[in-house]
């Protein structure tokens, strides 16, 4: 029986991924260098015939024999272990995020593991360990109880003992170490990764902002409404050239529809269109030729139609918005865009204060009658609309991030008294401050019925 599986590891190592053999002699460097314990697994979760040959000691062995009673001799006999399924959905977190992914087993061992891709394939991991999470007397007993008395306490502490507890930045270190070396090995896949670590980022950043609204918003309690109130903001931020502000305004947006809409990514889908028509429509103004807005716009909404999953598009989404952020909001292109960007500059460090039209013209360096009409012609409305856009955006943050009153509200955003500040906020958010307060910072809903038409004709054309 032994030679028959001697046979079989000889027959795999024959077959094992020429890119995961150059991994393991990575390892193997990698390994000597910082002490840690590694191993590389192929895309069925299993170690390579390679690294089983060699048979470095690991905690895992332990568990094998005397909690699954099985002494590993081949790389299958890995799938028997007690624990196969959480080595096996740590390395699909990787996958899943391709990046890396650090985990502790019951007995208080770290591992941690990485993805390797063949142009866009999964091939395997590299999986390491090496270090404690835990006291090491605390991972002994546990080891000695596991072990029902077979294995003396004094064996055990000396095997443990082999292991030096890590604190969290040198796991994390030694994680990021073997990511890089992933990265290297994972040929033809770079944008792959890019790719995918940035859908990571913000599906980390999604999901925070989802477990907010599940603590503002309660089992029981009514779901938020459709943020209308956000896609003004996400026009303001992207106008004034926010990118930075715009991708966290997106993401908001989308935690509100993911949370109050959980599976309905049909629907979601449809809210995406709508966004992009309603971006679209501002390209449009801006002075785009029909032609190309029509090209650029059934090329969005494609992309938007051909995603399979909330990853894909969010990550759409967010392309889009960056994309026709530079089109449409930025100075690009614009006859005075010296003078408006000194305007703009001024404007954001002193709109929190009553400024002058005279103020604002002095420092973009034209005269007040002109740059109100150049301001008009190239900005796409008037100043007065403009500082009052600003201050609700700012104002409408206050009113759902601090417990200030709605008086001190209005004087920190440049109002000049509450009466004001209530009327100009309704006109711009639809509900007055206090009731955009009490909700949340959510405003009215809006139905399908209210998609446009073109969003309604693509639908239907589908």
């Amino acid at each position: 029986m032994k030679e028959k599986k001697e046979k079989s590891n000889v027959n795999a190592s024959s077959r094992t991924d020429p890119i995961l053999l150059k991994a393991y002699k990575m390892l193997t460097v990698y390994a000597k260098a910082t002490g840690a314990l590694a191993c590389v697994e192929d895309h069925t979760y299993l170690p390579i015939p390679e690294a089983v040959k060699d048979g470095v000691w690991t905690p895992c062995l332990y568990c094998m024999k005397h909690r699954g009673g099985v002494e590993p001799e081949v790389a299958q006999d890995f799938s028997a272990g007690p624990c196969a399924e959480m080595h096996i959905n740590g390395i699909k977190e990787s996958n899943r995020f391709r990046g890396s992914h650090i985990y502790m087993c019951e007995l208080g061992f770290m591992f941690w593991t990485s993805p390797v891709y063949a142009e866009d394939r999964f091939v395997g991991s590299l999986v390491g360990t090496g270090f404690l999470g835990i006291d090491p007397k605390e991972t002994a007993d546990l080891m000695y109880q596991m072990g029902g008395g077979n294995v003396s306490i004094e064996e055990i502490r000396e095997k443990v003992a082999r292991f030096p507890k890590g604190d969290s930045d040198r796991i994390k270190a030694l994680a990021e170490l073997m990511l890089i070396l992933a990265e290297s090995l994972s040929a033809g896949s770079e944008e792959y990764y890019k790719t995918m670590k940035r859908r990571a980022e913000q599906q980390t950043d999604l999901s925070a902002k989802i477990q907010e609204l599940k603590e503002q918003y309660p089992a029981g309690s009514p779901l938020p409404d459709y943020p209308l109130d956000k896609e003004r903001m996400l026009l303001s931020a992207l106008r004034r050239g926010d990118n930075d502000t715009g991708r966290r305004i997106l993401n908001e947006l989308l935690a509100v529809l993911l949370f109050a809409n959980p599976d309905q990514f049909r629907y979601i889908q449809f809210r995406a269109i709508e966004l992009v028509v309603l971006l679209s429509r501002t390209h449009a103004a801006s002075g785009t030729t029909e032609k190309i807005l029509l090209e650029t716009n059934n090329e969005h909404l494609k992309r938007i139609q051909r995603a399979q999953n909330v990853e894909e598009l969010t990550d759409v989404l967010h392309s889009i918005v960056e994309r026709m952020a530079g089109q449409i909001f930025s100075f690009h292109g614009v006859r005075h865009a010296s003078a408006l960007r000194k305007a703009e500059r001024f404007i954001w460090e002193n709109y929190t204060r009553k400024i002058s039209l005279q103020e604002i013209a002095s420092a973009s360096g034209l005269s007040a009658p002109y740059f109100s009409t150049i301001f008009k012609e190239e900005m796409g409305e008037n100043l007065s609309s403009y500082l009052n856009r600003i201050r609700v955006e700012k104002a409408s943050r206050m009113l759902t991030e601090t417990d200030l009153s709605l008086s001190e509200i209005a004087g920190s955003c440049g109002f000049e008294d509450q009466s004001w500040f209530s009327k100009t906020f309704k006109h711009y958010i639809g509900v007055s401050p206090g009731k955009y307060r009490g909700q949340g910072g959510m405003a009215q809903e809006i139905s399908e019925h209210n998609f446009s038409l073109a969003c309604r004709r693509l639908i239907k054309d589908e």
